[in-house]
């Protein structure tokens, strides 16, 4: 099996370079593969000491920040060499001030696999919350190179769990430990035998929690707010701006709206524009007018979001009328702001808390989404009540990097 894996890749590989020629998606993950060892070459001496973290996409490096940093600050004389799956991740994190060294992982073939880890020689390897690439894998067992799972995922659906998976579960005997989210992660691991376990919770809550400590104003976002009831709504795709659109529209009532689109490109942006009947703005656009005077403001840009959220008097989080689903809830919540969300969040533990503690809110179609606003909106108590409950539910859950950090300590060096 482990054969036809490397064949798949390989083919895998060779297809992505023609897919790159009509996508410039997949252009940008096979162009920025291709210095990836120079840039290896150029920055990492052979007296260096590495530590190697990877992420899928921008989401797991959100998530993995707590311990890179917590890492970074314990061996200061190491350098950190972050790698990217995705270009979702890569490019707009290429950039970051915690990495020595930021690449995309080149594809998992067995000479990738040797080269990268020939050239990086990491002293310890975390990868975040999933991602099992069999010959890298295979190459840190080979290497007896402490390797640490962290915010671990695991579902009864992988291939670990399947009869034909065997290759992909000889690929698990390299983690020296897993720290994984939740019991059911727990007992799954433990049902191939794996004793060195053990929950540590989500690092998402310690990265959230830390947002407080920030300077989240933004003078134009208050300008606009004008001390009006706000309705942020983040991260929404078309399904989601359907039912939105609709109440913005319809509704007279003394409301701002913000909306932060999952996707940023100008058609979209203004085709959701010419959609709204109430005065509207953008972001690009926002010089030089009274930004007091409009309803609803478009943010055609990306990294703000999160301080946009502390001005949010209702959180409307995109992404739950699509496959997999809803986006990031940590964000609003921590800001003690009540969330409303469409119906597709099972596969996210942190949502389905919150729907079960009512702190979030759960909408199949306009007449819900109307009717959940405006219930938010006129009764003070409920919305104050509901924020209460999703700024302490991430409170109550931070810790997991303190956990990780303690038992790689006591097991390192």
């Amino acid at each position: 099996m482990l054969f036809l894996y490397n064949l798949v890749v390989q083919f895998a590989g060779f297809l992505l370079k023609i897919t790159a020629i009509f996508s410039p998606k997949i252009k940008l993950f096979v162009e920025g593969r291709k210095d990836v060892f120079l840039t290896l070459q150029q920055k990492i001496n052979q007296s260096d000491q590495t530590i190697w973290f990877h992420a899928a996409s921008l989401g797991e490096y959100e998530q993995g920040l707590p311990v890179i940093e917590a890492v970074k600050k314990q061996f200061p004389s190491h350098k950190i060499i972050l790698t990217f799956f995705s270009p979702s991740g890569y490019e707009v994190r290429k950039n970051n001030s915690v990495a020595d060294v930021t690449v995309y992982l080149p594809l998992d073939t067995k000479k990738n696999a040797d080269r990268f880890l020939e050239l990086v020689q990491p002293d310890l390897v975390f990868f975040i919350k999933y991602e099992y690439w069999p010959n890298y894998l295979a190459g840190l067992k080979k290497r007896n190179t402490k390797t640490y799972l962290i915010s671990g995922i695991l579902r009864e659906k992988q291939l670990f769990f399947k009869w034909y998976g065997g290759f992909y579960r000889e690929a698990l005997n390299a983690f020296t430990y897993f720290f994984v989210q939740n019991e059911k992660s727990k007992k799954l691991l433990q049902s191939l035998g794996k004793t060195n376990v053990s929950i540590s919770g989500d690092t998402r809550f310690d990265r959230v929690a830390t947002i407080l400590e920030k300077e989240n104003s933004l003078d134009f976002i208050s300008q606009f707010k004008d001390n009006k009831t706000t309705i942020v709504i983040g991260s929404s795709w078309p399904k989601d701006e359907n039912l939105l659109i609709d109440f913005i529209n319809s509704n007279a009532m003394k409301i701002k709206f913000i909306i932060a689109p999952h996707n940023i490109k100008k058609e979209q942006i203004q085709q959701l524009k010419s959609s709204i009947t109430k005065k509207t703005v953008l972001f690009t656009e926002k010089e030089g007018q009274n930004l007091a005077d409009f309803d609803v403001f478009i943010i055609d840009t990306v990294g703000i979001l999160t301080k946009i959220y502390s001005y949010a008097d209702i959180a409307y989080v995109g992404g739950g009328f699509g496959n997999p689903g809803v986006h990031n809830l940590l964000e609003p919540a921590t800001f003690g702001v009540p969330i409303v969300i469409g119906p597709n969040y099972s596969h996210f533990p942190e949502a389905t808390a919150l729907v079960n503690m009512e702190g979030c809110s759960v909408i199949t179609n306009a007449k819900e989404l109307k009717e959940t606003f405006i219930n938010l909106i006129r009764n003070d108590d409920i919305r104050n009540e509901k924020g209460h409950i999703c700024e302490t539910f991430v409170q109550m859950n931070k810790g997991a990097t303190s956990i990780i950090l303690k038992n790689i300590l006591n097991d390192t060096f």
